[in-house]
């Protein structure tokens, strides 16, 4: 290959032509297709503008010219561009959107993005690959003065500006049409890695439709733990913009309370249609604690615990914990109740671990334990944290039966809204 000008960016490689070994032009550069999935980044073609309309042609089928045009290889013919090809075109679909710097935990912008060609192993071929987007002024100012300056002065001007990019491998791109999504098989799996808090700052940057195309293509799981760590207004409106069973399926996996708390606010149909997509176990607790107050301890609580009997022993407990099918993360304590679920005691977890199997739990059990009945406000709830620096707090019934248990996430989140 001749001597190859430096690398491009997407900016300066829009509209230059491509002729073929005689010399003729055979269309200019109107866009680069993008590989997604194993080989995201690598470009696998650049579509040329026609005669014949838009073509596409194998990026290792041309190469750079010292004159700084592209030319063709040897026999290789541009091929229609096909509406189920599976790529990312780089104009279309990433330049000026909104992308997510997963790195940087933020939401930035497009302004341009830097390529990159390299020996695939074939000296006489080489491939290009995207290495990075850039988000700053330089990328603005390549685009502004695109056609009015040379290119070598446009590039020497551009550089005098610092640069503010994102390594491909950090970029997550937001697709907004359903149907394309689809076609590029966009995962967010990168995005997905990221703390529930985090994903959740991302998304309250973004406007709705953005929003959503992340909800819907984020695993249930992650999307859930996400809409939790959302302010409760836009959490709202959130779910309200969602296909009913998509929603069911986000709610679902939420903690049972914040579910509760998240569906009282929405108008009744609304939460009638998301419930009834919902499966029928998950279903009929959310409902139960739709029947409390919302600001009652009963409203805040979860029905998700882990509970045994008093005349248990320590490996009982373990057990019960192997087959807890909540949030294993949040137990903290482990509870003791009769026949007839009555409260009797509490064990921390931390006691829990360092007994041996056979010890009776009623031995390592809090000699006095705080409770609190379903009915108190959830202002008292809050008091009772603070004053006795709980973990969480069991919830009973008039008859003394444990019902349910407040995390201290539940009075953080309750605390937040005011």
């Amino acid at each position: 290959m001749a001597d190859k000008q430096s690398n491009p960016t997407l900016t300066s490689i829009l509209g230059t032509p491509v002729t073929d070994e005689s010399g003729h032009l055979r269309g200019r550069v109107r866009d680069l297709a993008v590989s997604t999935g194993a080989e995201a980044g690598k470009v696998a073609g650049l579509v040329l503008k026609t005669r014949r309309g838009l073509l596409l042609v194998a990026a290792t089928n041309v190469r750079q010219t010292p004159a700084g045009t592209l030319e063709l290889r040897g026999e290789a013919e541009p091929q229609p561009l096909r509406p189920d090809d599976n790529f990312l075109l780089l104009r279309q679909d990433l330049l000026d959107r909104q992308i997510i710097d997963v790195h940087g935990r933020k939401v930035v912008r497009v302004n341009d993005v830097d390529l990159q060609w390299f020996t695939n192993g074939d000296q006489e071929k080489e491939d290009l690959r995207v290495r990075e987007v850039e988000v700053g002024l330089r990328g603005a100012l390549r685009r502004i003065f695109k056609g009015a300056l040379p290119n070598s002065a446009l590039e020497s001007l551009a550089r005098k500006v610092p640069a503010r990019v994102i390594p491909w491998e950090f970029v997550d791109v937001i697709e907004v049409d359903p149907a394309r999504r689809v076609k590029l098989n966009i995962e967010h799996e990168r995005l997905a890695q990221l703390h529930p808090s985090d994903i959740a700052d991302i998304l309250e940057e973004l406007p709705p439709a953005e929003r959503e195309a992340i909800l819907t293509t984020l695993d249930e799981e992650v999307a859930a733990e996400a809409l939790e760590e959302v302010e409760p207004k836009l959490q709202k409106a959130m779910v309200e913009g969602l296909d009913s069973e998509v929603a069911a399926g986000i709610v679902e996996e939420m903690d049972p309370s914040a579910a509760a708390d998240l569906l009282a606010e929405l108008p009744d149909a609304r939460t009638e249609a998301i419930l009834e997509e919902m499966d029928p176990e998950e279903r009929q607790e959310v409902e139960e604690l739709l029947e409390f107050r919302v600001d009652s301890a009963a409203g805040r609580m979860t029905p998700e615990y882990v509970a045994v009997s008093q005349s248990a022993i320590v490996a009982d407990a373990v057990q019960a914990l192997r087959e807890f099918k909540g949030d294993v993360e949040s137990v903290t304590e482990v509870y003791l109740v009769d026949e007839g679920r009555v409260l009797k005691g509490i064990v921390p977890l931390a006691r829990l671990v360092l007994a041996k199997p056979e010890t009776r739990l009623d031995v390592l059990a809090e000699p006095r334990f705080i409770s609190a009945p379903a009915i108190a406000h959830q202002q008292q709830v809050a008091e009772l944290f603070d004053k006795y620096n709980l973990r969480a707090l069991p919830v009973l019934n008039d008859a003394g039966k444990l019902v349910g248990v407040v995390e201290a996430d539940h009075v953080i989140a309750f605390l937040r809204e005011r």
